[in-house]
């Protein structure tokens, strides 16, 4: 199906795609009518796409991790692992639903899942709160990682959200003590933790959920202490200098894998995991797979040891006179 939410800088593709769709739709009494036009523009649509997207600006990946067809938490936990059974509640106060986690197996291994979820349409998104969890949300979370560790299992957390929800509400019940207590707790589990950024990865509402063994980041994702709009509005005084501000956070996987932020990067289809949802679930699960039988060989002492030097060591410190 011809994707109908284009992004600005996606207009070079635009009209191939959409005489690719008029074509598809014609009626026509000849079998293969049209076949070898079809089979042109096809090619054509897929060269300059793949020219497009390899030569993105962080501002342009930022686009993409926002797009609103882009695979969400729970379709990444349906698609990858199997008996999901989702856990509700902090036991404190309620079910915060921007924030989603459970039971599940991953090649008939249990295992916790967790990860901050989105919706689509108006009502979902309210529903989900925009995927911005409150402190209940994280506090869940904290819950489900104590379950993972009592009972030995490996956790999964999928990271897509624009940051922890900044309600008076939520600041009222807590929020920056909900996420350093998940800080803190993540710091210290006995258990592998496998943490993948499939979309936004926005301040301290991302990485309350990314203190892993292994980080791993979708190709076209993003992670970053604020938004390039919240950046340029503090910076610049100006949101409309976001394109700027993207560049100098460095928001992008290739950075952060070359100044040792993450792990991994995991390879989307041409033109972003909302165009061939199913391929990028496929590459995800090999690495997660292939990282977690990684994981498995070190012992408890040995995954906390190395966990505390992978965050120790990163960024560059120098000291003037």
């Amino acid at each position: 199906m011809i994707n109908r939410h284009w992004l600005e800088f996606e207009k070079p593709v635009v009209d191939i795609e959409k005489r690719i769709e008029e074509l598809k739709s014609y009626p026509s009494d000849e079998p293969g009518a049209h076949k070898a036009e079809l089979l042109k523009l096809e090619k054509k649509a897929g060269t300059v796409l793949k020219e497009l997207y390899s030569k993105l600006t962080p501002w342009q990946v930022t686009k993409v991790a926002r797009h609103p067809a882009r695979p969400y938490t729970l379709d990444y936990v349906k698609s990858i692992f199997d008996d999901f059974i989702e856990l509700h509640g902090d036991r404190t106060y309620k079910d915060d639903k921007a924030l989603v986690g459970g039971l599940a197996t991953l090649n008939g291994e249990a295992v916790v899942v967790i990860g901050q979820q989105k919706g689509r349409k108006a009502k979902e998104m309210g529903f989900r709160n925009w995927g911005m969890p409150n402190p209940e949300g994280y506090r869940k979370a904290v819950r489900l990682m104590e379950l993972a560790e009592r009972f030995n299992k490996p956790i999964f957390t999928f990271i897509d959200t624009p940051g922890a929800y900044p309600g008076v509400g939520a600041e009222e019940r807590g929020q920056s003590e909900a996420i350093a207590s998940s800080l803190m707790k993540m710091s210290k589990l006995k258990v592998p933790v496998i943490a993948t950024i499939i979309g936004e990865g926005g301040s301290g509402g991302a990485l309350a959920i990314g203190v892993a063994d292994k980080v791993l980041m979708m190709q076209f994702s993003t992670y970053s202490v604020i938004s390039p709009e919240g950046c340029a509005a503090i910076l610049w005084k100006d949101g409309s200098k976001a394109d700027l501000a993207a560049r100098a956070l460095k928001i992008n996987a290739e950075e952060l894998k070359r100044i040792g932020v993450i792990d991994r990067i995991v390879k989307e289809p041409v033109g972003g995991a909302h165009r061939a949802p199913s391929t990028a679930f496929k590459n995800l699960k090999e690495v997660l797979v292939a990282t977690l039988k990684k994981l498995k060989t070190y012992s408890a002492d040995e995954l906390l040891e190395l966990r505390y030097k992978k965050f120790r060591n990163m960024g560059a410190f120098i000291e003037g006179n």
